[in-house]
């Protein structure tokens, strides 16, 4: 009888010992296998913060290339003052009107065409400035305007926006453009931000 307990307190003993190691080593695997998988998280944000979305890639290009393709319209003429001429009355086609009409927003929408934009398409310069697409008063103090934006021109007379053109660049208190429907071309010029009544963002 003796022997018999000691015989059954022998097995559960070693019983006990080896559920004990194989908990452990459980216990072992399911820390490795976490920090294993920790260091695979981390290394593959990593990666992904070193890579720029497409969006982030492509945007920049996009700007300076809409205000290459409006450089290079720089020294258009009108053929006879009466928005008119060859170069004009492609802008003007590009947005359903023919020759004789005002084409400061055919050309912006123009140009925006040429890069790959299908808006704005709009010959009414209004348009061009929904509220939803204006830079607020704050945004523009905080620098945010940039090349390829569009600014508006304000008339007393007619009570509306009425000449609309391309950022090229900021500097300070000024901004230089480019902008068609002027002196009977496409000119490049250096305007106060006091004279622009708005700001409109086409890209974001």
């Amino acid at each position: 009888m003796a022997t018999m307990h000691y015989l059954f307190f022998g097995i559960l003993s070693i019983a006990v010992l080896f559920l004990g190691r194989a908990r452990n080593a459980a216990v072992a695997y399911s820390n490795l296998s976490g920090n294993y998988a920790g260091s695979v998280n981390i290394h593959v944000e990593s990666v992904n913060q070193n890579l720029p979305s497409a969006h982030c890639n492509t945007l920049p290009r996009t700007r300076e290339r809409i205000v290459a393709l409006a450089v290079q319209e720089i020294g258009v003429r009108e053929a006879t003052g009466k928005n008119d001429g060859t170069r004009v009355e492609t802008y003007l086609r590009y947005v359903g009107l023919g020759k004789g009409n005002a084409w400061c927003a055919a050309f912006v929408s123009w140009c925006y065409g040429k890069a790959g934009l299908g808006a704005p398409r709009n010959a009414w310069s209004p348009a061009l400035f929904p509220m939803t697409r204006r830079y607020t008063a704050r945004q523009i103090e905080q620098g945010t305007v940039r090349q390829a934006d569009l600014f508006a021109i304000y008339s007393p007379s007619l009570q509306r926006i009425n000449h609309v053109g391309i950022v090229r660049k900021k500097e300070g208190n000024w901004i230089v453009t480019v902008e068609g429907n002027v002196d009977n071309g496409v000119l490049c010029k250096r305007r106060p931000l006091a004279t622009i009544y708005a700001f409109s963002n086409w890209l974001d």
